[in-house]
């Protein structure tokens, strides 16, 4: 199985514990768009052998909350009011999936954006989803998303 990061991908360092247990999640940030991505593995997989959809449904999350968060200056904390998502081909132990985030729009209490993750040139799934903006807090340990 491939185990090999793409060029330009760094590990997110500080996802929570929920997202580490299911990391490393890797961020590529330098020319262009903020891109996430995570290696699919063994224990990504449901009953079928192929990714868990409710894994997927994860990544496309946290991809448009990091991608969110960082698009502000200071970043924008932000928690997901509804996340709407369309499984359209699946994801295999091995592959390498990206999630690239659209922003729609960000306003004064809600922030919109879609997502779409990609095996190489397949798209594998589109999200949707509204996020509502919070006040800045200081959480256990510092976030990127």
């Amino acid at each position: 199985m491939n185990t090999a990061i793409p060029a330009g991908f760094k590990p997110i360092e500080h996802l929570g514990h929920y997202l580490t247990l299911l990391g490393p999640f890797y961020w590529k940030k330098d020319d262009g768009p903020l891109v996430v991505g995570v290696r699919i593995d063994e224990r990504h997989t449901n009953t079928r052998g192929i990714a868990h959809g409710g894994m997927l449904a994860t990544l496309a999350d946290s991809a448009l909350g990091i991608v969110l968060y960082n698009s502000r200056t200071p970043p924008q904390p932000i928690v997901t009011v509804s996340l709407t998502t369309d499984f359209i081909e699946s994801a295999h132990p091995g592959d390498w999936v990206e999630g690239h985030v659209d922003i729609l729009r960000v306003g004064s209490r809600l922030a919109y954006a879609n997502c779409h993750l990609h095996v190489g040139e397949r798209r594998i799934l589109r999200a949707s989803g509204v996020f509502a903006l919070m006040p800045p807090t200081k959480p256990k340990e510092e976030s990127e998303g």
